[in-house]
């Protein structure tokens, strides 16, 4: 506004003079201006041709270096505090304060002289130092308390020792003055649990003076020596002797991040030591993970954290011309997408696969005796229709394989609907449109949605949201053979059937004889991490019961 009016009068000498906004509200400002901002330096200072006052800015470079907004302006002294302690050096040198008012000012708001000579900053901060993350481990015994009330640490000195599996120590995230342990000996504690209160002593001296350089080497090697007197007095015996078998930052890494952006990296399959930190103090922030992500894609290089980083060995990369004639053919885009996620899912998912067999005899008389009425309706009535409509009673009974791992892979998801997935070979390769609210429909109905999808599947006219929001999948290879396979389970799912080609089979009944009954073979595979192997034995026991008592399909 100030330059518009600049301009208007400029060009219009003859007309009556513009007053810009700023001049209006300033016009008649009393004692001293102080204008802040956390964005660029200069953005405040624009204004500074109308302002008649004594005018003080503060600002930024431009380049924030940490997480949060807060943390930002703290670095760049733009935050209320350094506003306020600006305001009362202007009003002590205009004379509207006395000079008593800055220490007044600096111990109400925590901030001291970094040093006798005056130059620059610190401010005190409280901050509550927590149990970083300590892996599978939760609830863990503290049997060693290394601290008290009043002592100086410094960055990794340990805090407290866990006895796991093997001995933990939690080392300190910053340096200062510990004011209150919040934990004993005794407690058990998880990741995330408040172990002390620490007041955060932090320079903001941008500039610093001059030192001399053989007093500050020794300086630096007597604090050395001092810190290892420190530790030596507070670390028990045994643990001097040797060192721990376990240390709390080998485990978490040591980068600096909060540990929201090692979820963020660990949702995203980054591994977060390999991630340069550009914020302050070399910390990592979400744009460090996001511009790691995009440079590894880009590079085609990998972002797999250690847990999942296995050392598999290089696709082989042959002349296969030398052998014999050879035809290079480009697989299609269903098989290159889902190429990725099925690699993915057998590397990351520990799979076992259970085998049974469930006689459908009853089950099958029962499908001949209503095929023509659902070829009147327009489609076709497939054992697969049974078997989706069995699957889902048996997951109301079984709810564990009705459940989804979170992305941190701590908690499970409890799914309350019952939507299914059907594997569908198509010519350009498989998909898995899903059947939605399978329990509420009867068999008719989802032979008839199956058919419609089966159609759309192979014309290539899937639409995505058809093919997600499943909670289990059904593979059926019945229609070609075989005995048994082992399925892929389709992440995030936690189980997967397969279903192979039934056949008639010699079987003892219960009065010892034999009788030839119509077999089906099953093949469930299933996340360990989540099922076990007695619960994986009682669902495809429970299943092959309802597909051979068609009663408990209706119940």
């Amino acid at each position: 506004m100030g330059k518009k009016s600049n301009r208007y009068n400029r060009l219009n000498p003859d007309k009556k003079a513009k007053v810009s906004h700023v001049e209006k509200c300033l016009d008649k400002a009393q004692g001293p201006v102080i204008a802040a901002s956390d964005y660029v330096h200069d953005f405040v200072e624009q204004i500074r041709p109308w302002i008649k006052a004594d005018y003080t800015t503060l600002g930024t470079d431009g380049f924030g270096r940490s997480d949060t907004r807060e943390e930002l302006r703290s670095f760049f002294e733009v935050d209320r505090n350094h506003i306020a302690y600006t305001t009362v050096t202007a009003l002590v040198k205009s004379g509207d304060l006395p000079k008593t008012a800055l220490a007044k000012a600096q111990n109400f708001m925590k901030l001291i002289p970094a040093d006798s000579s005056g130059g620059g900053l610190v401010m005190s901060q409280i901050e509550i130092i927590k149990v970083p993350d300590i892996g599978d481990f939760d609830s863990v015994e503290i049997i060693e308390v290394l601290v008290a009330e009043g002592d100086s640490i410094n960055v990794d000195d340990v805090i407290i020792t866990l006895k796991a599996k093997k001995r933990l120590w939690m080392p300190s995230p910053a340096s200062g003055v510990i004011k209150k342990v919040l934990v004993k000996l005794g407690d058990s504690v998880s990741q995330g649990t408040d172990m002390l209160e620490l007041e955060i002593s932090e320079s903001t001296d941008k500039e610093p003076k001059a030192v001399d350089e053989t007093a500050k080497v020794e300086k630096t090697e007597q604090a050395k020596v001092e810190n290892r007197q420190k530790q030596k007095q507070k670390m028990p015996k045994e643990v001097t002797r040797k060192p721990p078998p376990v240390l709390c930052r080998q485990i978490i890494g040591g980068k600096n991040a909060s540990p929201a952006i090692r979820k963020f990296a660990r949702e995203l399959g980054a591994d977060i030591n390999l991630i340069p930190g550009t914020g302050r103090k070399g910390r990592i922030t979400k744009n460090d993970v996001k511009s790691f992500i995009k440079q590894a894609m880009q590079s085609g290089g990998t972002v797999q954290s250690g847990a999942s980083n296995f050392d598999v060995l290089p696709p082989v990369n042959e002349d296969f011309s030398k052998y014999g004639d050879i035809e290079s053919v480009s697989l299609s885009r269903i098989q290159k997408i889902s190429g990725k996620y099925l690699h993915r899912n057998w590397v990351r998912i520990p799979h076992v696969t259970q085998f049974d067999e469930a006689d459908i005899t009853e089950l099958e008389q029962f499908r001949q005796d209503s095929k023509d009425e659902a070829k009147a309706q327009g489609f076709g009535l497939s054992p697969l229709a049974f078997i989706v409509k069995a699957v889902a009673v048996a997951l109301k009974k079984f709810p564990k394989f009705n459940s989804s791992l979170d992305a941190a892979e701590e908690n499970l998801i409890m799914k309350k609907y019952y939507h299914i997935g059907i594997a569908v070979d198509t010519p350009n390769g498989l998909v898995v449109p899903v059947i939605r609210d399978v329990l509420g429909k009867t068999v008719m109905e989802i032979a008839r949605e199956m058919s419609e999808l089966s159609v759309k599947a192979r014309d290539g006219k899937l639409a995505p949201s058809d093919m997600k929001g499943g909670c289990f999948s059904v593979s059926s290879l019945g229609g070609i053979g075989g005995t048994a396979f082992t399925p892929i389970i389709n992440s995030p799912e936690v189980a997967i059937l397969g279903v192979s080609r039934s056949q008639i089979k010699p079987v003892f009944n219960d009065k010892g004889e034999v009788k030839p009954r119509l077999m089906l073979p099953l093949s469930l595979s299933y996340d360990h991490r989540v099922i076990d192997g007695a619960d994986a034995a009682r669902f495809i026991v429970y299943l092959s019961t309802v597909l051979s008592d068609l009663k408990k399909m209706l119940l």
